[in-house]
């Protein structure tokens, strides 16, 4: 038997006689122990996965109870705020203030308080004195209030930058406001006698401080001079640079063509010039700007004469851009018999409308789907005397998409317009609607606002404020893709015996029901529910 149990034990595959029963058991045995090991592995497995699913519901739980959702502002519809003993300027700047994402509004008063606790006096100022002033867009409370001495010049908020702050002028000083907190950021004594032509320009670092800076354009007859300022201290930078030659400048921007380059755009009698920024700071201080890009291939068709740029010329009257805070975008030039708009990139020609002649100042919207700014301008009525129409033109070909003729003498306001969520926009406008359309009988009375659908443009919505005098006039988002208002600044203006200024918000679509349903076009082919509904179903965005 031992010679036997050894042979099965070495040679396991062998046949081993009685012993042959223990090679089967002994699997068996080992199955089981596996069993029972994956089991106890599978146990172990669900209550970890129980444990982490547990351990996240808890802190998703704990943190929304802890950390609150986020507060919505809460909007009153419509308010108003009024400042007795007052006078006011033709400035509605509309910016963010404060940290609620909804957009706030700065005007400018002249009076010897500004609120019970804000007075001129308290300032050591002499009253009547300036007060620029912030107030919340949601609510229409004070968010702060800038006492300041002299007459107002001109002020300007946001230097065609969404960073910048609040410049003002203002006897013989030059005053820049932190827009959020209204602390006086520097002063200065005004640079020259000289008038300064708006719009005051922000641009790109020139002195190496890491904060845009300042030019101001200046004009003295046929010649133009530029003043660069530091934007951080407002000290000057350099000397003064003179433009001589081709007229006086009516107008002017900063533009950025496509390779990055920048060019100061002149319009003057002549036409719509450009001069390199580049040039500009090398003239005012050697060295300056040494980062400036520049575009010699623009450069090489500048004037022998001027040392100018030709973009376009024609007896141009205004120089717009048609997207706000877009350096680059398209341009649209003005002159006395015709509109044209001008590529950015290319600074080409693109198209141009042909007038009697032009006025007013231009607004851009969306009056068809191909996603192209439409401008909307005033021309005189060739068949009625002293007559205007509003206008919006195609802003692919430059063709006539819609007209309508308003009263002579109303409507002095800048058309505004609201930007929808179908890629249209709702263009708001200002002045008396003739009652016929041959009709040439003047009427009085309050200017009324007026309100298109680009889907109806036959009819137009109406609202008469009951106000003799409207100083300034916008309309705007409050907030990204909703909430559409605009606002109004009335009262007397400056030279004119004091008296009340109202600062007004209203919603747009609470209008509405308010408003009146004006067919202008013979035949009707919408009811009056019909156009109102289009209007309360609109959605709102940013462009």
């Amino acid at each position: 038997m031992a010679t036997a149990d050894q042979a099965t034990e070495g040679s396991p595959l062998k046949p081993a006689g009685d012993g042959s029963e223990a090679a089967p058991a002994a699997a068996e045995l080992q199955k089981k122990r596996c069993k029972g090991g994956f089991s106890r592995m599978s146990h172990w497995r669900t209550a970890v996965f129980f444990l982490s699913l547990f351990l996240c519901l808890t802190v998703v739980f704990a943190f929304s109870f802890i950390i609150p959702c986020p507060e919505r502002p809460q909007y009153k519809l419509n308010w108003s705020r009024g400042f007795s003993d007052a006078v006011t300027y033709d400035f509605l700047a509309l910016d963010h203030a404060n940290s609620d994402k909804v957009m706030d509004v700065l005007i400018v008063i002249r009076g010897p308080e500004s609120s019970p606790n804000t007075s001129c006096s308290d300032q050591g100022l002499t009253s009547p004195c300036l007060f620029l002033l912030a107030l919340d867009g949601t609510k229409g409370e004070m968010l702060w209030e800038r006492p300041l001495g002299g007459e107002l010049d001109w002020a300007q908020c946001g230097l065609q930058c969404p960073s910048w702050h609040c410049l003002l002028s203002h006897s013989d000083n030059l005053t820049a406001v932190n827009k959020h907190t209204g602390v006086v950021m520097w002063q200065q004594p005004r640079p020259s006698v000289l008038s300064v032509s708006l719009p005051v320009l922000g641009v790109p670092d020139l002195d190496g401080d890491r904060v845009r800076d300042v030019v101001l354009v200046l004009l003295n007859g046929t010649q133009t001079q530029l003043v660069l300022l530091s934007g951080q201290t407002g000290d000057r930078i350099g000397s003064e640079v003179l433009i001589g030659g081709g007229g006086a400048t009516q107008s002017h921007l900063l533009h950025r063509t496509k390779d990055g380059s920048y060019f100061l755009l002149l319009q003057r009698a002549s036409g719509v010039f450009s001069l390199p920024l580049w040039e500009i700071a090398a003239r005012a201080k050697p060295g300056l700007g040494p980062d400036l890009k520049r575009d010699k291939h623009l450069e090489k068709t500048a004037s022998n004469t001027m040392g100018l740029v030709p973009i376009y010329q024609s007896e141009a009257r205004r120089l717009l851009r048609t997207k706000v805070g877009d350096d680059s975008s398209d341009l649209l030039v003005v002159s006395r018999r015709e509109v044209a708009l001008v590529d950015g990139p290319s600074l080409k020609r693109r198209w141009r409308f042909n007038t009697s002649s032009t006025g007013g100042f231009p607004s851009f919207g969306h009056f068809n789907r191909d996603n192209l700014l439409d401008p909307v301008v005033e021309v005189e009525d060739d068949d009625v005397r002293n007559s205007t129409k509003v206008a919006i033109l195609d802003g692919g070909t430059g063709g006539l998409l819609w007209e309508e003729q308003l009263q002579p003498g109303a409507g002095p306001l800048r058309p505004d317009v609201v930007h929808t969520t179908n890629s249209l926009s709702v263009f708001m406008f200002w002045g008396l609607i003739r009652s016929g359309s041959n009709s040439s009988e003047e009427s009085g009375g309050s200017p009324c606002s007026y309100m298109l659908h680009p889907l109806y443009p036959d009819a137009l919505l109406e609202f008469c404020h009951g106000v003799e005098r409207i100083v300034a006039f916008r309309a705007t988002l409050m907030e990204s893709s909703r909430h559409a208002a605009y606002f109004l600044l009335t009262g007397p203006e400056a030279g004119e015996a004091g008296g009340t200024v109202v600062l007004t918000k209203r919603k747009l679509k609470q209008d509405v029901p308010l408003c009146s349903v004006r067919h202008i076009r013979t035949s009707q082919q919408h009811s009056d529910d019909e156009v109102q509904e289009a209007f309360n179903r609109l959605r709102f965005r940013s462009n």
